[in-house]
C-alpha cells in the first residue's frame, strides 16, 4: 500500500508530536508513525523535568555557563544560547496545551535543582514530568484534524532520490514501514521526513531507557549517507535502582537535588573525594565515582540515602519513586536505596543544523536522535526536554518553509519486494545475538573503557553484524530483527567513534588516554559506499 503526505513524522514523543503539532498548523498533512503504542516513548519515562530559566534569582548566562562546562568542551556556544534563551517561551506553550508544573505553597513554580546547575530552575510535575507533557500533546494531537498518528508502524529506512534512481540531488523521498499488525510493508511518500526516535539505551544490557529505544532512526539516518558524530558518548545515569533484573529503574537526579547523599556500603559519603560539588557533581563523574567504588571494594551497589526528608514530603515530592521503592520493600523514608549506574542518554546522533535539518535535503531530526551541539561531550541533566520542545519548534517552522520554496514532488517510489523469502524458523538466533551484543557492550564498552576493550567489541560486533545481514536478506522482516539490526548498526557506530578518540573527555574515559587533548573535536563518521538503486528486500 502506498500513502502520500505532506510530512511523515517518526516517534510519538515530546519531539515528534512537537514536530507534527506545529508542522500540521500550516495545514499541511502529517502522519506520525510509532512502532508500539502512542504513548511508548523515552519522554514517558522522564522523571525529573525541564531545565528552563523562569526565576528572577537565575539568568541566561548561568545555565549557558552550566552547560559548557557540562559539555567538557564540545558543546557549540551558539546552539546552547539558543536552546536556553528559546526555552520560556516554548514552556508557556506547553502551559497553553493545559501542563501544571508544581509550585509551592506560595503559588510560585517548585523549581528542583540537579548535578552541574548551579541554581534551581527545574521545572517539573512531581517525578512524572515526562508522562504529563506527553498526554498533554497526546490531547493536542487528538484535536487536530491534519495529523494522523499510526500505531505499531516499524519505520525499516529512508527511500531516497540516490537509493531509487531518481533524477536531480540526493533527498529524502519517503520510507518503507512494516504494520506489525498485518505483516505487511507499507510505502510511504513524503518530501520531508522527521526523525524523533529517541536513543540507544537498550544497546546496553543495563539502561534506564524503555524497550524502544534501540537506536532505529540514528541507525536509518546512517545508512542514508547522513552525517553522525560523537557517538561514544553514551550517558550512564549514576542512580538507578539496584536489581538482577535487566530492567532497571530510574532513580532522578532530583533526589539528589533534593539533599540525597551516595554512601558506601560501610555508610561513608564518598562523592567529596572525586568533586567540589560532592553529590551535586555533573553525571559522568557521578556514575565513573560510582563504579569505581565498586570496583575498589566488589560491592555490588552503593546506597543513595534521603533519609533526612519525612515520609511526607517524599510522597509528595517523589510519588512514584516512593511506591516503587516500597513495592520493593523499601521505605526511602527510613531505608537508604541501593543504586548503580545504568546506560541513559545517547548524547551523539545524526547532525544536524540549529534549524533541525540534517545533510540529507528533507530530512529532519530532533530529540535525542539527534546531535545539535547543545549536549557535547556530557549532557546537564534535563536539558533534553528542553532541547526537544526548542529544536521542533525551530524544525517545524524550517519544514514548513521547505515545503513552501524547495520541496520537490517525490515521484513515484517503486513497492517493497520482500521476493522468495519465508517466516524465519529460528528466532533463537535473534534472541542469542541480541543478548551477546548488548552484554558485549556493557563489558567492554560501558563506564571506563580501554583500547583493547574496544577492539574485543569491534570483532564480536562485527561477527554479529554479517550474521544479522545474512538473516535479514533471508527472511521475512518483523520488529525484532530490525530493532537488533538497527542495535547493531549503533553498537559499530559508538566503537568506531571511540576508537577515534584518543582522550579522556567527558562520557568518554578510557584507562589508554586518561588526559584530556588540548583542542576539542568532534569525531563523525558517515557512510560512503551507498549503492545507487539499493534492493529494497
Amino acid at each position: 500500500m502506498k500513502l502520500k503526505f505532506d510530512a511523515i513524522v517518526v516517534g510519538s514523543g515530546i519531539a515528534g508530536l512537537s514536530l507534527a503539532l506545529k508542522i500540521a498548523a500550516a495545514g499541511r498533512s502529517v502522519v506520525i508513525l510509532t512502532k508500539k503504542n502512542r504513548a511508548d516513548s523515552n519522554t514517558n519515562y522522564a522523571q525529573g523535568g525541564i531545565a528552563c530559566v523562569t526565576s528572577s534569582a537565575d539568568d541566561f548566562d548561568s545555565h549557558v555557563a552550566d552547560t559548557l562546562r557540562a559539555g567538557d568542551g564540545l558543546c557549540r556556544e551558539d546552539v546552547v544560547r539558543t536552546i536556553v534563551s528559546e526555552g520560556p517561551e516554548r514552556i508557556r506553550e506547553l502551559i497553553d496545551l493545559g501542563l501544571q508544573f508544581s509550585q509551592n505553597a506560595t503559588g510560585a513554580y517548585d523549581l528542583g535543582r540537579e548535578g552541574g546547575h548551579t541554581h534551581r530552575r527545574i521545572l517539573h510535575v512531581k517525578d512524572m514530568t515526562g508522562k504529563a507533557i506527553e498526554e498533554a500533546l497526546l490531547r493536542a494531537i487528538a484535536r487536530s484534524p491534519h495529523v494522523e498518528l499510526r500505531e505499531h508502524v516499524f519505520a525499516i529506512d529512508l527511500v531516497t532520490a540516490r537509493k531509487v534512481g531518481a533524477a536531480g540531488p540526493d533527498r529524502v523521498l519517503g520510507l518503507y514501514a512494516l504494520d506489525a499488525v498485518s505483516g505487511q510493508v507499507d510505502t510511504y511518500i513524503a518530501p520531508v521526513v522527521a526523525l524523533a526516535t529517541g536513543g540507544a539505551g537498550q544497546v546496553y544490557a543495563y539502561t534506564t531507557n524503555p524497550d524502544i529505544a534501540t537506536g532505529d532512526g540514528i541507525a536509518m539516518a546512517y545508512r542514508a549517507g547522513v552525517e553522525v558524530e560523537n557517538m561514544e558518548f553514551i550517558q550512564f545515569h549514576p542512580t538507578t535502582l539496584y536489581s538482577h533484573d535487566a530492567k532497571r529503574f530510574l532513580i532522578s537526579e532530583a533526589v539528589r537535588g533534593e539533599g540525597a547523599i551516595l554512601r558506601d556500603l560501610q555508610g561513608r559519603a564518598f562523592m567529596k573525594d572525586y568533586h567540589e560539588l560532592a553529590d551535586l557533581a555533573p553525571r559522568d563523574t557521578v556514575a565513573r565515582a560510582i563504579d569505581a567504588e565498586m570496583k575498589k571494594s566488589g560491592a555490588p551497589h552503593v546506597w543513595l540515602d534521603v533519609t533526612h526528608k519525612s515520609r511526607e514530603e517524599l510522597q509528595e515530592r517523589f510519588p512514584v519513586i516512593f511506591q516503587r521503592c516500597l513495592e520493593l520493600g523499601i521505605d526511602i523514608s527510613r531505608d537508604m536505596i541501593p543504586v548503580v549506574p545504568a546506560a541513559h542518554y545517547t548524547c551523539g546522533g545524526g547532525v544536524t543544523d540549529l534549524d533541525a535539518a540534517t545533510t540529507l535535503p528533507g530530512l529532519y531530526a530532533c530529540g535525542e536522535v539527534a546531535s545539535t551541539g547543545l549536549h557535547g561531550a556530557n549532557r546537564l541533566a534535563s536539558n533534553s526536554l528542553l532541547e526537544a520542545v526548542v529544536m521542533a519548534h525551530r524544525g517545524a517552522l524550517a519544514i514548513r518553509r521547505y515545503l513552501d520554496e524547495k520541496a520537490q514532488p517525490p515521484g513515484d517510489i517503486p513497492d517493497w519486494v520482500s521476493g522468495d523469502v519465508h517466516d524465519s524458523d529460528e528466532q533463537v538466533v535473534i534472541a542469542h545475538n541480541w543478548d551477546e551484543l548488548r552484554r558485549t557492550m556493557w563489558d567492554y564498552v560501558g563506564i571506563v573503557r580501554t583500547t583493547k576493550r574496544l577492539e574485543r567489541a569491534r570483532t564480536r560486533i562485527a561477527n554479529l553484524a554479517r550474521e544479522i545481514h545474512d538473516y535479514y536478506w533471508n527472511f521475512r522482516v518483523e520488529p525484532r530483527l530490525l530493532e537488533l539490526r538497527n542495535l547493531i548498526q549503533v553498537a559499530e557506530l559508538i566503537v568506531d567513534c571511540a576508537m577515534q578518540r584518543t582522550e579522556s573527555r567527558g562520557l568518554h574515559y578510557t584507562l589508554d588516554y586518561p588526559e584530556k587533548l588540548d583542542v576539542a573535536r568532534n569525531t563523525r563518521l558517515r557512510r560512503r559506499n551507498i549503492p545507487a538503486r539499493e534492493p529494497t528486500l
